[in-house]
């Protein structure tokens, strides 16, 4: 196993414009080196002016995906109940709720399933953090010392999501160019296919990567932790979230290499 992240703590706000749940992706596989999406999350919406606040409870949270793609419907009913329990006293008030925000696109895409059909959460809404960097924190923000090149893995869920538009504004903000491979699809991570059997990611990146280890690139960026450990074993460069690198273009942090 891959070493793990920081645990996800709870963060108090006094006017939060958004409930931010940082994925528990991000505590069971570490980021590379440098701070981590949630971190990085953070610090630009410090440097917006936006508070978001992170709900007490946050490190027993999950979108229920581990127990739904295994078929095990108790354990997503028990998850699910318990998510709607935790946010309920936070955005039930008259007036639209806040946003519950989410930094990895497929633990997005697992929120809105899990919260879809109910009439108690009918008035949620889910957003992926990119999203909102995209709306909410870029309009707020000065223009970034922008790194030269970027290469950019879109993923299966921010394709479901109709994310890359704002995916690719928000790269733009971090760099010059943005590459984005002709031959990019599935990585085959899938969790923890990856894990178990590697062989199935090396084929499915397999095109992409030869088309990347072509590039002359400054930094290489996703949008879900489990995304980039599959790109950065099949190319060998160091993949994060692409709000991990518009953090550092913003704190003058060097790119990884």
């Amino acid at each position: 196993m891959l070493h793990g992240g920081p645990v996800r703590r709870p963060r108090p706000a006094h006017q939060p414009l958004a409930v931010y749940l940082p994925a528990c992706i991000g505590t069971i596989f570490g980021p590379a080196p440098g701070p981590g999406v949630a971190t990085a999350f953070l610090e630009l919406c410090e440097r917006a002016g936006v508070e978001v606040r992170v709900p007490d409870g946050i490190a027993g949270l999950c979108c229920g995906t581990p127990w739904k793609s295994k078929g095990m419907s108790a354990g997503y009913a028990a998850m699910r109940e318990r998510v709607i329990a935790t946010l309920t006293p936070l955005l039930t008030r008259q007036g639209s709720p806040p946003p519950l925000v989410v930094d990895a696109a497929s633990c997005t895409e697992g929120f809105l399933t899990l919260l879809a059909g109910s009439p108690a959460t009918a008035a949620w809404r889910v957003v992926d953090a990119v999203q909102f960097t995209d709306e909410v924190l870029l309009p707020l923000l000065p223009e970034a010392p922008r790194l030269p090149s970027l290469a950019l893995h879109p993923t299966c869920s921010s394709v479901r999501l109709g994310l890359d538009p704002a995916l690719r504004r928000v790269a733009s903000a971090a760099a010059e160019t943005v590459s984005v491979p002709e031959d990019w699809g599935c990585c085959g991570f899938a969790g923890d296919r990856g894990l178990l059997h590697p062989e199935l990611t090396a084929s499915a990146t397999a095109p992409e990567a030869a088309e990347v280890r072509g590039l002359k690139v400054s930094a290489y960026a996703s949008v879900n932790r489990t995304c980039e450990l599959g790109l950065t074993r099949a190319t060998g460069q160091p993949y994060r979230h692409v709000l991990e690198v518009l953090a550092d273009a913003y704190a003058g942090r060097t790119p990884l290499r």
